[in-house]
C-alpha cells in the first residue's frame, strides 16, 4: 500500500490564522494573505486588472536559470492584465556563445534563453537587452533576480537612471555584511534606489516551474498592501501558487540562510550517510535558522517558517530523493494521506535538490580535494553557487557578536568550505548539538 505526504496538517496548528489553511483552487481563487487573518483575501488579479488609471511597465534584472523562469511567468500575466504593458525587458549580462553568436541576440531569435533554460519558450512579449538602462528605460516595476554578490554593483549602475515612482521585489537570496551588521539584498536594494522593495522566496526549482509543474512562493512585504496586491497578480499563474506575508526580513532570511543548510545536506549526501543523518542535520539547520533570524530581527514570525519560504524551500533544496522527504516531514508532524497529493518527482524518487547541495556533495565525495570553486565552474556551467558566500557572511556575523559557539552547525559549515576541518566534521566537530536554546529571547 502507497503512502503518501499530505501538504498541509490535518488542523491548524494552535495560535495560526484560519486562512493559513486554506487551499486554492488554480486561479480562480486569490493568494492567501497570511498576515493579516482578520482581513478579507483579496482577488490579485482582479486588484492590479481593475484599476486601469495607470499602465505598469515590468522589467526583469538578470536572465539566469531563475531569472528566465521570472520573465516567463510575469511575461504570460502582463499579456493578460490590462493596466500592463505587454513587452517585458529582461536584462541580459551579455556573453558570447560557442557559436559566435551574443546570448541576447539568440534569446530574441529563438525566444530561449539557450545557456540557462534551454527548450522553454519564454513569451513573445520577452524582450532580451544586454544594456542595462536601456532594458529598464521606463519601467515602474523591477524584478531583481541576479545572483546576490553582484546586486549592490547593479543597483549603483542604476541611480539616477530609473523612475522615481518604481516598485521592486527581489528574487534574490543573500546578504552583505557591514561593519554595523547585516543587510539584507532588498534593504541594499532600497537603500541605493530609495525605493520600496518586497521579496518573493519559495521552494522554486527553476527547471521544474519553467515544466509548469505546480509550485509555491511567499511575498513578503511590509508597505502598501496594493503594491503587493500587485505583484502577487503578476506572479501568480495555474501553476505558480502565490501567498503574500507581511514579514519581510523573515521570508527572505529562510531564503538565505536555507542555502547554508543545502550545504551541509550535501556533504552528508556526499559521505554516504542515511536518512537519519539528513533528517537530524536538516532540522538543527532549521533550528538555526530561526533563531538566527530572531537575533538578527526580532520582528520575524514564527509562522513564515511554515510557509513555501521556509520548511518547503528547505525540504527542496536539502532533498535528493523521496525517502528523506517522508522523514522530515513526519518528524513535523505532518500525515500520511493519498499518492495524489505529493509532487510527480517525489512519487516517483526521481532526484531533487538544489545546486548547493549537488556541488557540496562532490566536494565531500572528493574529500575536499577540489575547491567549491573548481566545483562549481564544472557542475553548474555558469550558474552561480550561493551557500558558500552566505556561510562566510553567517560566519563573520557570528564572529563580529560572539556567536559562533551558539550555531555550531553554521559555524562548522563554512569551516569546511574554507577547508580548516574536513567534511567529515559536519556530523562530529565540536558536537553538533546546537545550544541555540540558550540564546536569549530564543523561545
Amino acid at each position: 500500500m502507497q503512502m503518501q505526504l499530505l501538504t498541509r496538517p490535518t488542523a491548524p496548528l494552535a495560535g495560526s490564522p484560519p486562512d493559513l489553511f486554506l487551499r486554492r483552487r488554480r486561479h480562480r481563487l486569490p493568494p492567501i494573505r497570511v498576515s493579516l487573518p482578520n482581513k478579507p483575501i483579496h482577488n490579485a488579479a482582479l486588484a492590479a486588472d481593475g484599476d486601469r488609471s495607470q499602465r505598469y511597465k515590468v522589467a526583469v534584472v538578470g536572465s539566469g536559470n531563475w531569472g528566465s523562469v521570472a520573465a516567463k511567468l510575469v511575461a504570460s500575466n502582463a499579456l493578460k492584465l490590462n493596466n500592463f504593458h505587454d513587452e517585458v525587458r529582461m536584462w541580459v549580462h551579455e556573453e558570447t556563445l560557442s557559436s559566435g553568436e551574443k546570448l541576447s541576440d539568440v534569446i530574441n531569435q529563438t525566444n530561449e534563453n539557450v545557456a540557462y533554460l534551454p527548450g522553454v519558450k519564454l513569451g513573445e512579449n520577452v524582450v532580451a537587452h544586454p544594456d542595462l538602462e536601456h532594458a529598464v528605460e521606463g519601467s515602474n516595476m523591477l524584478v531583481f533576480v541576479s545572483p546576490h554578490q553582484y546586486v549592490k554593483d547593479v543597483c549603483i549602475r542604476l541611480v539616477g537612471k530609473i523612475r522615481k515612482d518604481v516598485e521592486a521585489i527581489s528574487l534574490i537570496k543573500g546578504m552583505e555584511v557591514k561593519v554595523d551588521g547585516p543587510c539584507l539584498i532588498s534593504n541594499l536594494i532600497s537603500q541605493l534606489l530609495g525605493l520600496n522593495c518586497c521579496v518573493l522566496m519559495g521552494a522554486n526549482i527553476a527547471d521544474e516551474i519553467a515544466m509548469e509543474q505546480f509550485s509555491e512562493a511567499t511575498i513578503g512585504f511590509k508597505e502598501s498592501e496594493d503594491v503587493v496586491d500587485r505583484w502577487a497578480g503578476l506572479f501568480s499563474t495555474p501553476y505558480f501558487s502565490v501567498s503574500c506575508v507581511e514579514d519581510v526580513e523573515g521570508v527572505e532570511l529562510c531564503g538565505t540562510l536555507k542555502n547554508v543548510v543545502a550545504v551541509a545536506a550535501g556533504l552528508v549526501d556526499g559521505l554516504g550517510m542515511g536518512n537519519n543523518t539528513k533528517a537530524a542535520i536538516m532540522r538543527i539547520g532549521l533550528m538555526e535558522m530561526r533563531a538566527f533570524s530572531k537575533q538578527l530581527f526580532p520582528s520575524v514570525k514564527d509562522r513564515t517558517l511554515f510557509e513555501s519560504c521556509g520548511v518547503a524551500d528547505l525540504i527542496t533544496t536539502c532533498c535528493k530523493n523521496c525517502v528523506i522527504f517522508v522523514l522530515v516531514m513526519a518528524h513535523m508532524g505532518f500525515v500520511y494521506m493519498s499518492d495524489c497529493c505529493v509532487p510527480h518527482h517525489i512519487r516517483h524518487g526521481l532526484p531533487v535538490g538544489g545546486r548547493n547541495r549537488r556541488v557540496a556533495e562532490a566536494f565531500a565525495r572528493n574529500g575536499g580535494k577540489r575547491s567549491f570553486e573548481e566545483l562549481e565552474a564544472e557542475i553548474l556551467q555558469g550558474q552561480k553557487l550561493q551557500g558558500v558566500l552566505t556561510a562566510k557572511e553567517v560566519y563573520e556575523l557570528l564572529r563580529m557578536n560572539g556567536w559562533l559557539d551558539l550555531f555550531p552547525l553554521f559555524r562548522t559549515v563554512h569551516e569546511i568550505c574554507i577547508g580548516r576541518i574536513p567534511p567529515s566534521a559536519i556530523v562530529r566537530h565540536r558536537g553538533i548539538h546546537a545550544p541555540y536554546s540558550s540564546i536569549p529571547n530564543f523561545v
